[in-house]
């Protein structure tokens, strides 16, 4: 017996606490043989004495007191596990581990949380601010539960990536700029700009719309951070180019936008592992999937 046995400890404690092995072994239900043996058996993992044993009954020894008065507490606390588990299996609840941009995490995913509480209050949803990439990363290896990327994503092994959204890009400028009704890339790229950080998705997407009309602008600073993308065109620092998506909130009054020609898309996907046993991560996906843009 190499670790000590929580039954061997329980054992312990009602003959302490009933004064014989004889009433310890009715209150547990037990025939007195066996919780003679668990005594025993604990003595000989600890090497020492634990009760002393007379005609009255039994009372601890030295060692036994500091043994039974740490196992109170680390019984008690297996009973408390115990029961946070079998609640949370009844109120079939659990913690979800989600992963998104910062755009999402900004304008999506309140929506999908508020909806989330108000019907599942027992699901914790911890969330982080993670590229596709990194998302997809984390889901391989077990540290995820479900990421928003962008798509298209390459296939990978045990996961599966569902379409969710397909949001308008549009042109964010300074008001003062008074920009034509739809922008071109020729337009836009005579003009100062804000450029998402290279690498992302939607980075390498409007590189390509500029490449296509045969632009390659060079914009004046990149960010990965789309509130603050707006608050520097709001300034008049440049244009920016960022999906809308359907209920932000309107942009602020020194903004414009403008439709992109030819039109623009970001595309989202919600990924997770193919198999998905656990109540809280289906209830995560399916209030994600409510505002899944058809």
């Amino acid at each position: 017996m190499r670790e000590l046995n929580l039954d061997r400890l329980r054992t312990l404690l009602a003959v302490a606490d009933l004064g014989s092995f004889a009433a310890a072994a009715k209150a547990l239900h037990l025939a007195p043989p066996t919780v003679t043996l668990h005594v025993a058996q604990l003595e000989t993992r600890l090497g020492a004495r634990l009760l002393h044993r007379t005609a009255g009954g039994a009372t601890p020894t030295a060692a036994g007191s500091l043994l039974i008065d740490r196992a109170r507490r680390l019984l008690a606390e297996a009973d408390d596990l115990l029961q946070a588990v079998q609640r949370q299996i009844v109120a079939r609840g659990g913690r979800v581990r989600l992963g998104a941009s910062t755009g999402a995490l900004a304008h999506l995913l309140p929506r999908a949380l508020e909806s989330l509480a108000a019907t599942h209050p027992e699901v914790d949803v911890q969330v982080a601010v993670l590229t596709s990439e990194e998302a997809l990363d984390r889901l391989a290896t077990g540290r995820l539960d479900i990421g928003v990327v962008a798509l298209p994503q390459p296939v990978r092994r045990g996961l599966r990536v569902q379409a969710w959204r397909r949001d308008p890009v549009l042109a964010f400028m300074p008001a003062a700029w008074r920009p034509p009704r739809q922008v071109t890339p020729a337009w836009l790229a005579a003009r100062p700009l804000i450029a998402n950080e290279g690498g992302t998705r939607l980075a390498r997407q409007t590189a390509e719309w500029f490449a296509k009309a045969g632009q390659r602008p060079t914009a004046r600073i990149e960010l990965n951070f789309n509130d603050a993308m707006r608050s520097l065109v709001a300034a008049g620092y440049g244009a920016a180019l960022l999906p809308h998506e359907a209920g932000a909130p309107a942009p602020d009054a020194r903004i414009v936008t403008r439709p992109l020609k030819p039109a623009l898309h970001r595309a989202l996907g919600i990924a997770h592992r193919v198999h998905t046993d656990d109540h809280a991560t289906e209830a995560v996906l399916a209030a994600l999937l409510v505002l899944r843009e058809r």
